[in-house]
């Protein structure tokens, strides 16, 4: 299969390149990845582990092994070994010129950027060459996932945003104030008629115009924003509390990382739509909201190393009140990776079975999931093996 990557050299998707060709050519075992489990054997059937990536990206870089090369240097992520074994794979991966409309002040983190509309093209011109470039690498078994930077929330509109008509009238009339890179990588895959995965918290494909081009276009898709670390501990511990009937009272979550992610979510219009995202797991999933406090800090020493301090404040028998603490602690690229992997595949598998519009037994892998109030991560991964099962 083909994954084509919005931001191709990031670490995340190169990470997920290394490990995918370091797997194919046997120096890697499949630890992390949910689709090699047992009970999803049967989708090497439909989805074989095998890849071709291309992308986006709006970093000047030759091409994804310099990509990768950076982030190892940066970060020392992974063995030198298995970059090196794969060194001829992503050298031969170069990621076309993308946008980055409306994607904050956050951005300037990443260094030197060129985008489409630093050409002075139109948002009908920047669409247009985005379905162009993704149409000549795509095939039948191609995949869409956004792995961009996270985006400032959006200025959203009844007139553009709640029905397709709408959305395409905004792009011809170049009403670019309430367009985002998400909004349009998402319109251009499912245009296309490519599945598409969103792994950030910004829009990507949740508004109702782009869900609509989805079903009219018979195009699976998913999202919002990939849950990979502490938001998983938080989805798969509050449960605890529900079973045994424990009020939360408060919860904690403080989080710092560096590298470009931290960068970037350092700018307040960008971490605005992270917080958010991660903040309200808690309400969806308790049924009332305990008091919560969630930030995220650029800590630059840490690169990707995220680490994330959890403080639980809760009531128990006799309304006697006591605490639950933990840490996590892992590299942000190393637990995102192979989701990317996954949500390819089982994506690729739904449009072989003819699954068009919102893939909600996919929020197993989501902060945000669409069109679900499913958050508790036991329930989810039940949906998603149930889901798969009757899809045999």
């Amino acid at each position: 299969m083909k994954i084509w990557l919005v931001g191709a050299y990031g670490i995340v998707s190169t990470t997920a390149m290394i490990g995918a060709k370091a797997i194919e050519k046997g120096i890697a075992s499949e630890t992390g990845l949910v689709s090699s489990l047992p009970q999803f054997k049967k989708l090497s059937e439909y989805v074989p582990f095998s890849f071709e990536f291309g992308g986006h990206e709006i970093r000047p870089l030759p091409n994804a092994y310099e990509a990768a090369k950076e982030h190892w240097e940066m970060n020392r992520h992974l063995d030198r070994e298995l970059l090196d074994a794969v060194s001829e794979d992503l050298q031969s991966i170069v990621a076309c010129r993308g946008t980055a409309i409306n994607c904050g002040s956050g951005i300037e983190g990443l260094g030197e950027i060129k985008t489409l509309e630093s050409d002075g093209l139109t948002l009908e011109e920047v669409v247009e060459r985005l379905i162009s470039d993704m149409k000549d690498f795509a095939d039948d078994e191609t995949v869409v996932i956004n792995v961009a930077s996270t985006e400032p929330l959006p200025k959203l509109s009844e007139e553009f945003h709640s029905t397709l008509d709408g959305f395409e009238r905004m792009i011809a009339e170049d009403k670019r104030e309430y367009a985002s890179a998400s909004m349009l990588y998402a319109y251009a895959a499912l245009k296309l008629g490519l599945p598409y995965a969103n792994f950030t918290p910004s829009p990507g494909s949740s508004i109702p115009a782009l869900k609509e081009l989805a079903e009219k276009n018979n195009v699976p898709h998913a999202g919002n924003d990939g849950k990979t670390g502490e938001t998983l501990v938080k989805t798969t511990l509050a449960p605890m509390f529900a079973y045994r009937n424990l009020e939360i009272v408060g919860w904690m979550s403080y989080n710092i990382l560096g590298d470009y992610d931290g960068k970037v979510l350092a700018a307040k219009d960008n971490k605005e739509s992270k917080v958010l995202s991660k903040d309200k797991v808690l309400e969806r999933m308790l049924g009332y909201s305990p008091y919560s406090i969630t930030e995220i800090e650029y800590f630059p020493s840490l690169v990707d190393n995220k680490t994330a301090f959890d403080f639980i404040h809760f009531r128990g028998f006799l309304g006697k009140m006591m605490k639950f603490y933990f840490i996590w602690d892992a590299i942000d690229a190393i637990v995102a990776a192979p989701l990317i992997l996954d949500i390819a595949r089982f994506l690729l598998f739904a449009k072989t079975r003819g699954i068009k519009g919102v893939v909600k037994e996919l929020a197993f892998f989501f902060k945000s999931p669409m069109d679900t109030d499913v958050i508790n991560t036991h329930e989810q991964f039940r949906e998603l093996e149930e889901w798969f099962k009757s899809n045999l």
